[in-house]
């Protein structure tokens, strides 16, 4: 097993019960990152969430930093929660959120929410990926991560740290999201338990946490037996289906794994997880990825590697000859940062040293994702993190929305998936390193990897392991070189030593095989072509001669050419130049050389050939073939025989002299050769200079470019996030205010008083409908004079009056009247901002008829009220509903009374029959003349009085009530 991964440990909730450790006010801490469309994403997941859910919800976003954020206003309109802008120092409370102020970077330590300035202002800020890591240090496996819609890849560093700690992954789904950078990026690296809508996220959240922290249930190990039953099926189907064993690895650490998938689909025994397992491969994938969560980084324990740069490694080279081998094998590479951080150790080392060694590195793991992504040697913007920018600038390639290898530090490395129990290791290395692995073996398995390290590397190899790592008992294998970061050498004594795994010690056949020379390459023919030459030199009389290709291998031969040609020795070759008899080599190089460079034809003229002991003398023409498209590059190389003339001198001399003249002959090709080569060698010294300086000078000012545009680009970027988030905002504040003025308009309509807004000019700004019965206007007349219009009113001149309350600023009213009779009450004012500034006028319509009309009615009910007659009315059974002064003065009840009685109470038994038949009949409409009649008083004695009888009627002209006007008789003395 090979995975490496980060410590773990099983962390208690620090603000749950620090002093005591206990865990009873445990609670999730969610923290949520957005950037650009993530207003709408956090408005729609809260508006879903219920306010009680005992969770806290800390909120990261892309702010822009010059400007006041409106961001926990907007939420609290969406939530029964407590929405708070984070202040320095702020402790954590559940069923709260709390939101990032602009221009601040975030934290969390022991509960408490701490503020910092960002390293830039403006630019590549990574406030989600710093959050996300403090979230999951400080508060472990009770940590949510919750990614929703951005651009680029800020969180997906952080969400890592998360669940190394155990914590609980969410993220936005693709399609839901606006910006789907952040989320796309999140999902990428295989590490999230939910990919949801935004509106479905609160109940699986909801879910889990009361899985996880709320619901009690007893601990799975609480019946070893049973535990060891399930987990013992568990390796068997993570073995059967990944063919990798975990039955050697950590039982916490296996059981904490466990129990997190159970807490995510909610699933109390453990018996019935490995019931589901068995049911499930994508669960099974899951879980052995969760397994093998790696949490790595470039760099890791930067202190542990500038140690290993100072000290070590410069030893360890120092005796290795120029160019040499260096051998290193980083086991459980995961996604391959440790390695390349190796490679780049080592490039720096030989930098500063100013000497090259051919360095291999091979880094292994047992995940095949982890594998192909550092095999493609892309990451996320945000391990400008983990990097300075010196070793970014010079080891990585910025690329869209990621950085990429550089290619010298990339062919450094051979990825490969090698389980570390199982299959052999690599030999003769010189640094092996494999930190934060062991810590999760067992022990009984980490006695058999050590001597497995010892063996495969060189006497004086390094091992360098993790600082929470150490050798146990095998201190015999190798010497403490740093106690503190592990970095091991391994003891000279002990070089026989074999592993106890007994694995095969050759390299392993994941070392790539030695390159073979590369084969000649051979055109594709074109027989038409080859025929039709064939027929030309035929029909010409072309003397002996061939065709070559670029690489100077013979493609077709015409005529009798082994005067001039044969094979050589060995393994077949057709190369002209190797088959070139003695003599002939040196001119024919040469004459091609030159045909080759000037396009033309060269020709060798008495050139001796060696033959069978004798000398030949030939014509030698070499010239490009111009046509045909399977010909097209090649050279044809001709042979012309000459004939001499027979010597009139001695034999002997003749012959000394055919040997003076063949070696002056080859010495003149040898100077022009010679001459020639010196002739392109300085030409071509020239044009690479000159090219060479160009090329300088254009990458210098390229480089700069690039370099000015991709800081452009990040500010650009981040620019762009901010602006989509304030542009969000804004656009919420918009809706906001439509719906307040929409609401205006309809209570403004509402009232039915008619309002009308002039400017500083008397021209219109805005009115309400109610107006429009007075003056008729659209809205199309917005922003004329309203002196163009003619009003309703009687004798009323709006601008004049308008005009006078602008000049003193008091409010005036009016009573008018419209020819139609009606009246308003009018009320002019003046139009006063937020700022107090007069901008205006308002003019207001009130329409009082009907105000009018009941004030007259009041007026006489007034006379009424004050009658010295009583005058009572009362309805058809009798119940008294109005009584005057002047009825509690004759008959002693007072209103209040009165209103309480029945007119019945009032007549005397003997009159009650005929008064009440009299009554009736005034329902009816009957009409009388006044009548004697008889009342009892309050004080008891009965009251001689005349009545008139009166129906009253209301708006539908329906008899509501009788109404009686009574006064006493006077008996005559």
């Amino acid at each position: 097993m090979t995975k490496k991964t980060a410590p773990a440990k099983d962390k208690i909730s620090p603000h749950a019960n620090p002093k005591t450790g206990t865990g009873g006010d445990r609670f999730p801490i969610v923290g949520m990152g957005a950037s650009a469309g993530g207003l709408e994403a956090f408005e729609t997941f809260f508006k879903a969430m219920p306010g009680d859910s005992g969770m806290a919800f800390v909120l990261v976003s892309h702010l822009d930093p010059t400007h006041n954020s409106i961001l926990p206003e907007l939420i609290q309109k969406k939530t029964q929660m407590k929405v708070h802008q984070i202040t320095d120092g702020l402790t954590v409370q559940q069923n709260m959120i709390y939101v990032i102020p602009p221009n601040k970077d975030l934290a969390i330590l022991n509960g408490a929410l701490q503020l910092m300035d960002p390293p830039h202002p403006r630019g590549f800020n990574l406030p989600i990926d710093n959050f996300f890591k403090s979230l999951a240090q400080d508060q472990g496996a009770d940590a949510v991560g919750i990614i929703l819609s951005g651009t680029g890849s800020d969180g997906s560093l952080g969400i890592r740290q998360i669940k190394g700690e155990l914590g609980m992954v969410m993220v936005q789904d693709e399609d839901s999201a606006k910006y789907a950078g952040m989320p796309r990026s999140a999902i990428a690296t295989g590490l999230v338990d939910y990919v949801l809508p935004a509106d479905k996220m609160p109940e699986a959240l909801v879910k889990y946490s009361r899985h996880a922290f709320v619901k009690p249930r007893d601990k799975i190990t609480k019946d070893e037996k049973k535990t060891q039953n399930a987990l013992q099926k568990i390796y068997i189907l993570l073995q059967t289906h990944t063919n990798h064993d975990f039955s050697l690895y950590k039982k916490n650490t296996i059981i904490r794994r466990v129990e997190r998938r159970m807490h995510v689909h909610q699933i109390d025994n453990i018996e019935d997880y490995q019931t589901y397992l068995g049911r499930s491969e994508r669960e099974i994938h899951v879980l052995f990825k969760d397994l093998l969560i790696g949490v790595t980084s470039f760099f890791r324990d930067p202190e542990a590697f500038a140690v290993l740069k100072e000290k070590y490694v410069p030893g360890l080279l120092a005796d290795k000859p120029e160019g040499a081998m260096v051998r290193i094998w980083v086991a459980g590479c995961s996604t391959g940062e440790e390695a390349y951080s190796m490679a780049i150790l080592l490039q720096e080392c030989m930098e500063k040293m100013n000497r090259h060694f051919n360095v291999q590195i091979f880094a292994t793991d047992i995940d095949p994702d982890a594998i192909n992504t550092a095999r493609s040697g892309l990451y996320p913007l945000s391990i400008s993190a983990d990097l300075t920018p010196e070793r970014l600038k010079q080891f990585f390639i910025k690329e869209d929305n990621h950085y990429k290898v550089k290619k010298s530090i990339r062919e450094m490395l051979v990825f490969a998936l090698q389980d570390l129990i199982k299959d052999p290791p690599f030999t003769k290395l010189d640094i092996i390193t494999c930190r934060n692995l062991l810590i999760y073996l067992e022990p009984k398995l980490q006695k058999k990897l050590f001597p497995v390290f010892h063996y495969s590397l060189k006497p004086d190899g390094l091992l360098f392991i993790g600082s929470s790592e150490s050798l146990g008992q095998e201190t015999t294998l190798f010497k403490i070189y740093d106690r503190k970061w592990k970095i091991f050498k391994r003891q000279a004594g002990q070089s026989n030593a074999r592993p106890v795994l007994h694995l095969p010690a050759p390299a392993s056949p994941e070392e790539p095989p030695a390159i073979k020379p590369a084969e000649a390459v051979t055109r594709e023919e074109d027989i038409n072509s080859f025929k039709l030459m064939e027929t030309i030199l035929q029909e010409s009389g072309t003397p002996p001669c061939v065709i070559i290709d670029e690489k100077l291998n013979i493609v077709y031969v015409h005529g009798r050419t082994g005067k001039y040609l044969e094979l050589a020795p060995g393994r077949t070759d057709f190369n002209i130049l190797d088959m070139a008899r003695p003599g002939l080599k040196t001119v024919l190089a040469s004459a091609i050389r030159k045909s080759t460079s000037m396009k033309q034809e060269v020709v060798r003229k008495g050139v001796d050939i060696q033959d069978n002991g004798t000398f030949i003398t030939i014509d030698l023409t070499v010239k490009p073939v111009l046509a045909y498209d399977a010909l097209r590059g090649m050279l044809m190389v001709v042979f012309n025989d000459v004939k001499k003339a027979k010597p009139k001198t001695k034999p002997g001399a003749s012959r000394k002299n055919d040997a003076i003249s063949r070696l002056e002959q080859e010495l003149q090709h040898t100077k022009e050769n010679l001459q020639t080569t010196i002739e392109e060698l300085e030409t071509a010294n020239e044009e690479l200079q000159s090219t060479n300086e160009e090329f300088q000078s254009t990458n210098e000012e390229l480089q700069s470019t690039n370099e000015e545009l991709e800081t452009s680009k990040e500010e650009l970027q981040s620019l762009n996030e901010e602006s989509a988030t304030v542009n969000a905002e804004l656009q919420s504040r918009l809706d906001e205010l439509s719906d307040a003025n929409d609401d205006m308009k309809n209570l403004l309509n509402a009232t039915r008083i008619g309002t009308i807004f002039l400017d500083m000019d008397m021209n219109i700004r805005r009115f309400t409908d109610s107006v429009t019965r007075l003056i008729p206007l659209t809205m199309s007349d917005i922003g004329r004079p309203v002196s163009h219009f003619a009003t309703q009113l009687k004798e009323f001149q709006i601008v004049d009056h308008a005009l006078q309350v602008l000049k003193d600023l008091s409010t005036r009213e009016f009573e008018v009247e419209s020819r139609d009779n009606k009246f308003f009450r009018t009320r002019i004012m003046p139009y006063r901002t937020m700022q107090n500034v007069i901008e205006g006028v308002v003019v207001t319509f009130e329409d009082i008829t009907e105000f009018n009309r009941y004030r007259l009615t009041a007026q006489r009910l007034s006379v009424i009220m004050d009658s010295k007659d009583a005058i009572l009315i009362h309805d058809k059974k009798g119940a008294v509903t109005f009584w005057n002064r002047g009825a509690a003065d004759m008959y002693g009840y007072t209103e209040s009374e009165a209103l309480k009685m029945n007119i019945r109470d009032m007549i005397p038994e003997e009159n009650r029959k005929a008064a009440l038949e009299l009554i009736d009949e005034a329902f009816t409409g009957k009409l009388f003349d006044s009548i004697e009649t008889f009342r009892i008083a309050r004080s008891g004695a009965v009251l001689k009085v005349w009545v008139m009888v009166l129906a009253l009627r209301d708006e539908r002209d329906m008899t509501n009530g009788v109404v009686t006007i009574e006064r006493i008789i006077q008996d005559a003395e």
